[in-house]
């Protein structure tokens, strides 16, 4: 799996935007390492300053210093439609007739190759192959004949997937969430302004306080003098499509998602987790650094039943090895693991072991972290899994593995316990996933745990009824 995006926008009253841009995107790194950018106004023209790399990388003073204006948004990114080049790095930005306009967007089209041939054979000229180009473009022509909000309502009636996107028009900042609610969006409110941000995290960095999330299908729509802002429900859905896994492993912990901590949401996982798995053993282990709520939660309801079970760290983490699954060969992934974790053999040795992580992708690390564990004297590795088995891709915004690839997409949990070498493997359910959202499973992103997504994806099956927009006339919503 390779990250998501981040995306963030500010409006101030008097200072300039870029530094709390840039330290917002700090605090959204987790969500994307290709390339960082931020673009601002100051009322009279729009700058901008994207690059490949990590943010710290991406920015030097200078380059925050001619980044002029109190308005901005920004974006880190982890390709998931379009290449992995400087020409798909965002905030996009396009100037034309009516102004200029960027564009920050976290999650991934399913039409924007249908989208993008309609207007290519309007003559409009693409430089990149991401589906973000093809939502700014789809809006700059909406805004040629449309009011801010009705031009945002006729792309969003266009577009069909999951998207949260800040977006800067002049100096007007706003924020748009799909009409499921399948990537997060929240706004927060500063002493001297008003941000959107993908978590709160970001807002929490700035000192700021967090409002609330953004509604699926609304648009707000920030003061440019930074003193207020105005919000629109532009679509009203039946059901929303909430990414679960953005509880489960993408978000950071300290972050709040949809009302829910998400700290708290993995400890109550693990919670449910020794209710519907739990296995008697001396220790129980987190793989960090996602699976240590998870642990927490687990180890804390076994005590609570009686259990001698001791929660421990028994697995240290070199920071500055890059994520496994991003390794390109199976054998740089393999040596990856024992590079970036290390046993501490006392937790371990002569002991009957449970270890907590939040996923099995490929099964290549949980094979070799087995391997570490009963090299280093394990009598015994349970494995627990703080979500479901995942069976299928995701084509919303994360870039996971094939069928062919990942482990469960056609082996039982028996023949993946079998093939990671475990003494015993049980994931949680998604009856537990959704009673801990606090959610209705039809209100819940489900695709790669079940095989049947919230969007029409030509090819596979859906969980409600729902169909791509018919893309070759542009359908004018109502006026209201």
């Amino acid at each position: 799996m390779h990250e998501k995006c981040g995306v963030v926008g500010i409006s101030l009253e008097d200072r300039d935007a870029a530094r709390p841009l840039y330290y917002s995107l700090y605090a959204l790194q987790h969500r994307g390492q290709e390339s960082a950018g931020i673009v601002t106004h100051d009322g009279f023209q729009q700058y901008s300053h994207v690059e490949m790399g990590l943010v710290g990388d991406a920015f030097d003073p200078g380059d925050l210093e001619a980044l002029n204006g109190s308005n901005g948004i920004g974006h880190v990114r982890y390709p998931t439609a379009g290449s992995v080049n400087a020409c798909c790095a965002q905030p996009f930005s396009v100037s034309f007739k009516s102004g200029s306009l960027g564009l920050s967007h976290n999650g991934n089209l399913v039409n924007a190759d249908e989208i993008g041939d309609e207007l290519a054979d309007l003559g409009h000229a693409f430089t990149s192959d991401g589906d973000t180009e093809v939502i700014a473009h789809d809006l700059a022509r909406n805004l040629l004949e449309e009011d801010l909000v009705r031009a945002v309502k006729r792309t969003m009636n266009r577009i069909h997937g999951s998207y949260s996107l800040t977006i800067m028009h002049d100096e007007t900042v706003l924020g748009v969430r799909d009409p499921q609610g399948n990537r997060p969006l929240c706004i927060g409110e500063l002493e001297d302004g008003y941000v959107l941000a993908s978590e709160s995290a970001a807002i929490d960095t700035l000192d700021g306080e967090l409002i609330r999330d953004v509604k699926p299908g609304e648009l707000v729509v920030l003061h440019a003098d930074g003193t207020g802002y105005d919000t629109y429900q532009l679509v009203e859905p039946e059901n929303t499509a909430h990414c679960f896994f953005e509880h489960v492993y993408f978000a950071r912990p300290d972050s709040t998602i949809d009302e829910n901590l998400v700290y708290e949401v993995r400890r109550e996982l693990g919670r449910k987790l020794w209710a519907e798995s739990g296995v008697e053993s001396d220790v129980v282990l987190p793989v960090p650094d996602s699976g240590r709520a998870f642990a927490s939660g687990y180890a804390e309801a076994a005590q609570d039943d009686g259990s001698d079970i001791e929660f421990a760290e028994g697995l240290m983490k070199n920071r500055y090895v890059g994520r496994t699954f991003i390794m390109p060969t199976q054998d740089e992934r393999e040596r990856a693991v024992r590079l970036k974790l290390n046993p501490i053999k006392s937790t371990i040795e002569g002991k009957s072991v449970t270890i907590i992580d939040d996923s099995i992708v490929r099964g290549t690390t949980s094979t070799q972290l087995i391997q570490l564990l009963k090299d280093a004297g394990a009598e015994e590795v349970n494995v627990r899994i703080g979500a479901p088995p995942i069976v299928a891709p995701c084509y919303m915004g994360i870039d996971m593995a094939s069928r062919d690839e990942l482990i469960a997409g056609n082996q039982s949990v028996d023949e993946i316990r079998e093939e990671i070498e475990a003494d015993s493997l049980s994931y949680l359910s998604i009856d537990a996933i959704a009673e801990t959202l606090d959610k209705s499973q039809t209100d819940l992103c489900l695709g790669c745990v079940t095989g049947e997504y919230p969007y029409d994806i030509e090819g596979e099956a859906t969980d409600r009824d729902v169909a791509r927009p018919d893309i070759g006339t542009q359908s004018r919503p109502a006026d209201d």
